[in-house]
């Protein structure tokens, strides 16, 4: 198959693919404030993840690598070619959504491994303080490791996406008899 039908039918299969099928149900954050706030509250809620072998901590240490490495470089990026075609139209087909759906289990590549032990406020503190670093971030965003070369509101809207994939899989506690 050549790269050129390879990328009009990965487009298509991402578009044809329900939202719901990908989620489970759709949550979204509106602004950097919401998803930052939605951040603050895990302190205060108890909350498992379902489905994917990482603890909470560690979901939100991934977040915190994937702001913090579009303003420092991703370790690993996909080939040039992926970045420009397959991963750009990823990324259209999300925005166009208004919703990211990926592996929710798949560490970014070549990342430091999260820390399954590291408290709950830590990670909560690293994830803010790379938001924070990213809203007033004005040097140059580096290229993201799938979609390529995102402007900062794109980048935000990645970011908002990648967050709220991330918590359809967030369960309140709830006690067992």
């Amino acid at each position: 198959m050549d790269r050129r039908k390879l990328l009009r039918s990965s487009t298509v299969l991402l578009a044809a693919t329900p939202l719901a099928a990908c989620t489970g149900h759709l949550q979204t954050f509106t602004s950097w404030k919401q998803a930052q706030q939605a951040v603050l509250d895990l302190l205060f809620s108890e909350k498992v993840v379902q489905g994917n072998p990482w603890n909470l901590s560690q979901v939100l240490q991934h977040l915190a690598q994937s702001i913090e490495f579009s303003m420092q470089g991703f370790p690993a990026l996909k080939g040039a070619w992926f970045r420009s075609s397959i991963g750009s139209a990823a990324f259209a087909v999300f925005n166009a959504r208004g919703a990211m759906s990926h592996s929710l289990d798949e560490p970014i590549p070549g990342a430091p491994a999260l820390d399954p032990s590291q408290a709950l406020k830590i990670s909560v503190n690293r994830l803010l303080g790379a938001m924070d670093a990213f809203a007033q971030f004005n040097g140059t965003l580096r290229p993201h490791f799938a979609y390529g070369e995102l402007t900062k509101p794109q980048y935000e809207r990645a970011h908002l996406m990648h967050l709220a994939n991330h918590w359809t899989q967030f369960q309140s506690k709830t006690a067992t008899a």
